[in-house]
Protein backbone atom coordinates (compact mmCIF):
# COMPACT_ATOMS: atom_id res chain seq x y z
CA UNK A 1 0.00 0.00 0.00
CA UNK A 2 1.39 3.20 -1.28
CA UNK A 3 1.96 6.24 1.47
CA UNK A 4 -0.65 8.33 1.34
CA UNK A 5 2.03 11.28 0.85
CA UNK A 6 3.55 10.00 -2.80
CA UNK A 7 -0.91 10.77 -3.95
CA UNK A 8 -0.31 14.49 -2.97
CA UNK A 9 -3.51 14.50 0.06
CA UNK A 10 -3.59 16.85 2.35
CA UNK A 11 -6.03 16.65 5.11
CA UNK A 12 -7.78 20.02 7.35
CA UNK A 13 -9.64 19.14 10.33
CA UNK A 14 -12.02 21.65 11.54
CA UNK A 15 -13.04 21.58 15.40
CA UNK A 16 -9.25 20.03 15.80
CA UNK A 17 -9.20 20.42 19.35
CA UNK A 18 -6.20 18.28 20.91
CA UNK A 19 -6.01 16.55 17.98
CA UNK A 20 -7.55 13.03 18.19
CA UNK A 21 -9.11 12.53 14.79
CA UNK A 22 -5.85 14.37 13.27
CA UNK A 23 -3.60 12.17 14.47
CA UNK A 24 -5.26 9.02 13.55
CA UNK A 25 -5.02 10.56 9.84
CA UNK A 26 -1.44 11.37 10.59
CA UNK A 27 -0.72 7.46 12.25
CA UNK A 28 -2.18 6.39 8.85
CA UNK A 29 0.39 8.09 6.41
CA UNK A 30 -1.73 11.17 5.29
CA UNK A 31 -0.61 15.11 5.81
CA UNK A 32 -2.53 16.89 7.55
CA UNK A 33 -1.87 20.49 6.92
CA UNK A 34 -4.09 22.16 9.67
CA UNK A 35 -6.53 22.21 12.40
CA UNK A 36 -8.92 24.95 13.19
CA UNK A 37 -10.29 25.35 16.72
CA UNK A 38 -11.11 28.38 18.65
CA UNK A 39 -10.11 27.06 22.07
CA UNK A 40 -6.29 28.15 22.48
CA UNK A 41 -5.45 25.79 25.25
CA UNK A 42 -5.88 22.82 22.98
CA UNK A 43 -3.10 24.31 20.79
CA UNK A 44 0.26 22.38 22.20
CA UNK A 45 -1.22 19.31 22.33
CA UNK A 46 -2.60 19.45 18.41
CA UNK A 47 0.84 20.92 17.38
CA UNK A 48 3.07 18.77 19.46
CA UNK A 49 1.92 15.61 18.62
CA UNK A 50 1.06 16.05 15.10
CA UNK A 51 3.12 18.40 12.99
CA UNK A 52 0.59 20.54 12.01
CA UNK A 53 -0.51 24.37 12.12
CA UNK A 54 -3.00 25.00 14.93
CA UNK A 55 -5.13 28.39 14.06
CA UNK A 56 -7.16 29.58 16.53
CA UNK A 57 -10.20 30.71 14.81
CA UNK A 58 -14.01 30.80 15.72
CA UNK A 59 -15.62 28.28 12.97
CA UNK A 60 -18.23 30.96 11.62
CA UNK A 61 -15.66 33.43 11.50
CA UNK A 62 -13.48 31.04 9.01
CA UNK A 63 -13.52 31.93 4.83
CA UNK A 64 -13.48 29.50 2.27
CA UNK A 65 -10.30 30.99 0.67
CA UNK A 66 -8.75 31.54 4.03
CA UNK A 67 -9.06 27.44 4.39
CA UNK A 68 -8.01 26.82 0.45
CA UNK A 69 -4.88 28.39 1.01
CA UNK A 70 -4.12 25.87 3.29
CA UNK A 71 -3.67 23.03 0.96
CA UNK A 72 -0.79 22.95 -1.21
CA UNK A 73 -1.70 23.24 -5.05
CA UNK A 74 -2.91 20.30 -6.86
CA UNK A 75 -3.39 18.18 -3.78
CA UNK A 76 -6.30 16.29 -3.46
CA UNK A 77 -8.58 18.57 -0.50
CA UNK A 78 -9.63 16.46 2.42
CA UNK A 79 -11.82 18.20 5.06
CA UNK A 80 -12.54 16.33 8.31
CA UNK A 81 -13.94 17.59 11.63
CA UNK A 82 -16.04 16.62 14.56
CA UNK A 83 -18.55 19.85 15.10
CA UNK A 84 -19.30 19.94 18.83
CA UNK A 85 -22.09 17.38 19.96
CA UNK A 86 -23.31 18.70 23.29
CA UNK A 87 -26.39 20.25 21.10
CA UNK A 88 -27.54 17.16 19.63
CA UNK A 89 -26.35 14.61 22.82
CA UNK A 90 -28.87 12.53 24.83
CA UNK A 91 -26.99 13.89 27.80
CA UNK A 92 -28.72 17.74 27.24
CA UNK A 93 -31.80 19.33 26.74
CA UNK A 94 -30.52 22.43 25.15
CA UNK A 95 -32.63 24.41 22.43
CA UNK A 96 -31.91 25.23 18.76
CA UNK A 97 -30.92 29.04 19.72
CA UNK A 98 -27.37 27.20 21.40
CA UNK A 99 -24.87 29.33 18.84
CA UNK A 100 -22.68 25.55 18.90
CA UNK A 101 -26.25 24.53 17.00
CA UNK A 102 -25.17 26.38 13.99
CA UNK A 103 -21.29 25.05 13.41
CA UNK A 104 -22.94 22.35 11.13
CA UNK A 105 -24.48 25.32 8.97
CA UNK A 106 -20.53 26.88 9.46
CA UNK A 107 -19.18 23.37 8.55
CA UNK A 108 -21.46 23.25 5.40
CA UNK A 109 -20.52 26.73 4.03
CA UNK A 110 -16.79 25.45 4.07
CA UNK A 111 -18.12 22.99 1.90
CA UNK A 112 -19.79 24.57 -0.59
CA UNK A 113 -17.00 27.62 -0.67
CA UNK A 114 -13.43 25.28 -0.52
CA UNK A 115 -15.22 21.75 -2.84
CA UNK A 116 -12.77 20.00 -1.19
CA UNK A 117 -12.37 16.23 -3.38
CA UNK A 118 -13.61 14.52 0.29
CA UNK A 119 -15.39 15.32 3.22
CA UNK A 120 -15.82 13.44 6.59
CA UNK A 121 -17.94 14.18 9.68
CA UNK A 122 -17.85 12.76 13.08
CA UNK A 123 -20.68 13.48 15.67
CA UNK A 124 -22.96 11.68 18.40
CA UNK A 125 -26.09 9.31 17.21
CA UNK A 126 -28.76 11.89 18.12
CA UNK A 127 -27.69 14.28 15.20
CA UNK A 128 -29.30 12.32 12.86
CA UNK A 129 -32.99 13.14 13.96
CA UNK A 130 -32.06 17.35 13.85
CA UNK A 131 -33.04 19.28 11.01
CA UNK A 132 -29.39 20.92 10.81
CA UNK A 133 -28.05 17.02 9.90
CA UNK A 134 -31.11 17.03 7.29
CA UNK A 135 -29.70 20.68 5.53
CA UNK A 136 -26.29 19.38 5.88
CA UNK A 137 -27.20 16.38 3.75
CA UNK A 138 -29.00 18.66 1.06
CA UNK A 139 -26.34 21.14 1.07
CA UNK A 140 -23.88 18.06 0.16
CA UNK A 141 -26.27 16.64 -1.94
CA UNK A 142 -26.53 20.32 -4.17
CA UNK A 143 -22.62 19.98 -4.56
CA UNK A 144 -23.02 16.74 -5.85
CA UNK A 145 -21.08 14.71 -3.52
CA UNK A 146 -21.94 10.80 -2.62
CA UNK A 147 -22.72 10.73 0.69
CA UNK A 148 -22.90 7.80 2.98
CA UNK A 149 -23.57 7.84 6.72
CA UNK A 150 -23.61 5.22 9.35
CA UNK A 151 -24.19 4.77 13.29
CA UNK A 152 -20.46 2.96 14.22
CA UNK A 153 -19.88 0.78 17.21
CA UNK A 154 -16.68 1.64 17.86
CA UNK A 155 -15.83 -1.26 20.12
CA UNK A 156 -16.49 -3.20 17.37
CA UNK A 157 -13.31 -1.20 15.37
CA UNK A 158 -11.08 -1.79 18.61
CA UNK A 159 -11.66 1.08 21.22
CA UNK A 160 -12.03 -0.25 24.66
CA UNK A 161 -15.73 1.35 24.87
CA UNK A 162 -19.12 1.37 24.72
CA UNK A 163 -19.23 4.51 22.08
CA UNK A 164 -21.62 4.56 19.17
CA UNK A 165 -20.57 7.48 16.81
CA UNK A 166 -22.54 8.62 13.80
CA UNK A 167 -19.55 8.60 10.73
CA UNK A 168 -20.50 10.14 7.45
CA UNK A 169 -18.55 10.66 4.43
CA UNK A 170 -18.48 12.76 1.16
CA UNK A 171 -16.78 12.61 -1.95
CA UNK A 172 -16.90 13.88 -5.34
CA UNK A 173 -15.77 10.69 -6.77
CA UNK A 174 -17.76 8.35 -5.73
CA UNK A 175 -18.86 6.14 -2.56
CA UNK A 176 -16.88 5.70 0.34
CA UNK A 177 -17.61 3.75 2.75
CA UNK A 178 -16.39 2.72 6.45
CA UNK A 179 -14.48 -0.39 6.26
CA UNK A 180 -15.48 -3.49 7.79
CA UNK A 181 -15.52 -4.19 11.22
CA UNK A 182 -12.19 -5.02 13.12
CA UNK A 183 -13.12 -6.60 15.94
CA UNK A 184 -15.66 -9.27 17.05
CA UNK A 185 -17.21 -9.59 20.61
CA UNK A 186 -14.73 -12.06 21.96
CA UNK A 187 -11.77 -9.44 20.73
CA UNK A 188 -13.15 -6.04 21.96
CA UNK A 189 -10.60 -4.43 23.82
CA UNK A 190 -11.56 -4.28 27.83
CA UNK A 191 -10.73 -1.80 30.55
CA UNK A 192 -8.24 -4.21 31.67
CA UNK A 193 -6.72 -4.11 28.26
CA UNK A 194 -6.37 -0.54 28.27
CA UNK A 195 -5.48 0.42 31.60
CA UNK A 196 -4.85 -2.48 33.64
CA UNK A 197 -0.83 -1.98 33.28
CA UNK A 198 -1.06 1.52 35.37
CA UNK A 199 0.21 1.54 38.85
CA UNK A 200 -2.25 1.64 41.20
CA UNK A 201 -3.20 5.64 42.89
CA UNK A 202 -5.34 6.68 45.58
CA UNK A 203 -7.79 9.11 45.51
CA UNK A 204 -6.38 12.74 44.85
CA UNK A 205 -2.89 11.50 44.05
CA UNK A 206 -0.71 11.68 41.00
CA UNK A 207 1.95 9.47 39.75
CA UNK A 208 5.38 10.40 40.59
CA UNK A 209 6.25 9.18 36.88
CA UNK A 210 3.40 9.86 35.10
CA UNK A 211 1.83 13.40 35.45
CA UNK A 212 -1.44 12.50 34.12
CA UNK A 213 -1.99 9.47 36.00
CA UNK A 214 -3.54 11.68 38.53
CA UNK A 215 -7.04 11.37 39.88
CA UNK A 216 -9.67 13.72 41.39
CA UNK A 217 -9.99 14.05 45.39
CA UNK A 218 -13.12 12.63 47.02
CA UNK A 219 -14.89 13.74 50.12
CA UNK A 220 -15.27 10.61 52.89
CA UNK A 221 -18.43 10.40 52.25
CA UNK A 222 -17.96 9.68 48.65
CA UNK A 223 -14.89 7.68 49.82
CA UNK A 224 -17.45 5.17 51.38
CA UNK A 225 -19.72 5.43 48.44
CA UNK A 226 -17.13 4.14 46.33
CA UNK A 227 -15.97 1.46 48.90
CA UNK A 228 -19.37 0.07 49.05
CA UNK A 229 -19.94 -0.20 44.69
CA UNK A 230 -19.19 -3.61 43.53
CA UNK A 231 -17.73 -3.57 39.80
CA UNK A 232 -20.68 -2.75 37.02
CA UNK A 233 -22.66 -1.54 39.98
CA UNK A 234 -23.52 2.13 41.38
CA UNK A 235 -25.73 4.03 43.86
CA UNK A 236 -28.52 1.15 44.02
CA UNK A 237 -26.12 -0.77 45.42
CA UNK A 238 -25.46 1.33 48.40
CA UNK A 239 -26.79 0.76 51.76
CA UNK A 240 -29.66 3.91 52.31
CA UNK A 241 -27.35 6.48 54.60
CA UNK A 242 -25.36 6.63 51.24
CA UNK A 243 -27.99 7.26 48.83
CA UNK A 244 -27.94 11.23 48.03
CA UNK A 245 -31.79 12.45 48.38
CA UNK A 246 -32.04 13.54 44.98
CA UNK A 247 -31.89 9.55 44.03
CA UNK A 248 -34.51 8.62 46.23
CA UNK A 249 -36.89 10.49 44.71
CA UNK A 250 -39.02 8.89 41.41
CA UNK A 251 -36.92 11.36 38.47
CA UNK A 252 -33.68 10.28 40.36
CA UNK A 253 -34.11 6.53 39.38
CA UNK A 254 -33.33 7.32 35.99
CA UNK A 255 -29.87 7.57 36.27
CA UNK A 256 -28.63 4.58 37.26
CA UNK A 257 -24.99 5.15 36.19
CA UNK A 258 -24.32 7.50 38.16
CA UNK A 259 -21.34 7.02 40.59
CA UNK A 260 -20.89 3.59 39.00
CA UNK A 261 -17.83 1.62 38.73
CA UNK A 262 -16.35 0.12 35.89
CA UNK A 263 -15.67 -3.88 35.22
CA UNK A 264 -12.00 -4.77 34.22
CA UNK A 265 -12.91 -7.06 31.72
CA UNK A 266 -15.69 -5.33 29.56
CA UNK A 267 -15.54 -2.39 27.59
CA UNK A 268 -15.30 1.03 29.57
CA UNK A 269 -18.16 3.54 29.04
CA UNK A 270 -18.29 6.21 26.81
CA UNK A 271 -15.60 9.01 28.13
CA UNK A 272 -16.82 12.56 28.20
CA UNK A 273 -15.49 15.64 29.25
CA UNK A 274 -16.85 14.94 32.95
CA UNK A 275 -14.57 11.45 33.30
CA UNK A 276 -12.70 13.11 36.01
CA UNK A 277 -15.58 13.08 38.73
CA UNK A 278 -17.20 10.00 40.34
CA UNK A 279 -20.70 11.55 40.40
CA UNK A 280 -20.96 12.05 36.42
CA UNK A 281 -21.40 8.47 35.33
CA UNK A 282 -19.77 5.03 35.49
CA UNK A 283 -16.41 6.33 35.82
CA UNK A 284 -14.98 4.57 39.43
CA UNK A 285 -11.97 2.67 38.55
CA UNK A 286 -12.71 -1.65 38.39
CA UNK A 287 -11.13 -2.16 42.06
CA UNK A 288 -9.42 1.25 43.43
CA UNK A 289 -11.39 3.55 45.72
CA UNK A 290 -11.36 6.40 42.84
CA UNK A 291 -12.48 7.93 39.79
CA UNK A 292 -10.45 7.03 36.58
CA UNK A 293 -7.26 9.35 36.40
CA UNK A 294 -6.64 11.38 33.20
CA UNK A 295 -4.06 9.10 31.94
CA UNK A 296 -6.70 5.97 31.93
CA UNK A 297 -9.12 8.54 30.43
CA UNK A 298 -6.92 9.25 27.85
CA UNK A 299 -5.69 5.33 27.44
CA UNK A 300 -9.36 4.22 26.71
CA UNK A 301 -9.63 7.31 23.91
CA UNK A 302 -6.91 5.46 22.78
CA UNK A 303 -4.54 8.32 22.65
CA UNK A 304 -0.75 6.54 22.27
CA UNK A 305 0.92 6.52 26.09
CA UNK A 306 3.19 9.08 23.99
CA UNK A 307 0.41 11.42 23.16
CA UNK A 308 1.68 15.09 25.21
CA UNK A 309 -1.65 16.60 26.75
CA UNK A 310 0.00 19.06 28.65
CA UNK A 311 2.90 21.01 28.76
CA UNK A 312 5.94 20.44 30.50
CA UNK A 313 6.29 21.47 34.32
CA UNK A 314 3.00 22.72 33.89
CA UNK A 315 0.42 22.37 36.66
CA UNK A 316 -2.00 19.81 35.36
CA UNK A 317 -5.45 21.19 35.78
CA UNK A 318 -7.96 18.21 35.77
CA UNK A 319 -10.75 19.66 34.31
CA UNK A 320 -9.31 21.27 31.56
CA UNK A 321 -7.46 17.71 30.65
CA UNK A 322 -10.44 15.79 31.08
CA UNK A 323 -12.74 18.49 28.89
CA UNK A 324 -9.83 17.84 26.05
CA UNK A 325 -9.85 14.21 26.35
CA UNK A 326 -13.60 13.70 26.54
CA UNK A 327 -14.13 15.92 23.73
CA UNK A 328 -12.11 13.79 21.19
CA UNK A 329 -12.33 11.80 18.81
CA UNK A 330 -11.14 8.83 19.67
CA UNK A 331 -7.50 8.14 17.86
CA UNK A 332 -8.45 4.66 17.00
CA UNK A 333 -11.76 5.82 15.19
CA UNK A 334 -9.83 8.36 13.60
CA UNK A 335 -7.19 5.72 11.99
CA UNK A 336 -10.63 3.71 10.63
CA UNK A 337 -11.67 6.67 9.30
CA UNK A 338 -8.46 7.72 7.70
CA UNK A 339 -8.39 3.94 6.24
CA UNK A 340 -11.55 4.34 4.64
CA UNK A 341 -10.56 7.21 3.15
CA UNK A 342 -7.58 5.28 1.67
CA UNK A 343 -8.77 2.37 0.64
CA UNK A 344 -11.44 5.10 -1.42
CA UNK A 345 -8.69 6.81 -3.20
CA UNK A 346 -6.53 4.39 -4.16
CA UNK A 347 -10.36 2.46 -5.87
CA UNK A 348 -9.73 5.46 -7.73
CA UNK A 349 -6.13 5.65 -8.19
CA UNK A 350 -5.06 8.13 -6.39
Amino acid sequence: MAPVEEHKASVVDLFCGIGGLTHGFVKEGFKVVAGIDDDPTCKYAFEKNNGATFIRNDIDLVKPEDVIRLYPKDDVKILVGCAPCQPFSRYTNRKSEDGKWKLLASFSRLIRGVRPDIVSMENVPELEKHCVFSDFLKVLDDEHYHVSYSLVDCVAYGVPQTRTRLVLFASLLGNVRIMPKTHGPSRYRTVRDAIGHLEPIKAGEQSASDSLHKSSTLSGLNLKRIAATPPGGGWKDWPDELILDCHKKESGKSYPSVYGRIRWDDPGPTITTQCHGLGNGRFGHPEQNRAISLREAALLQTFPRYYKLAEPRSDIVITSVARHVGNAVPVRLGRIIARSIKKHMEAHSL
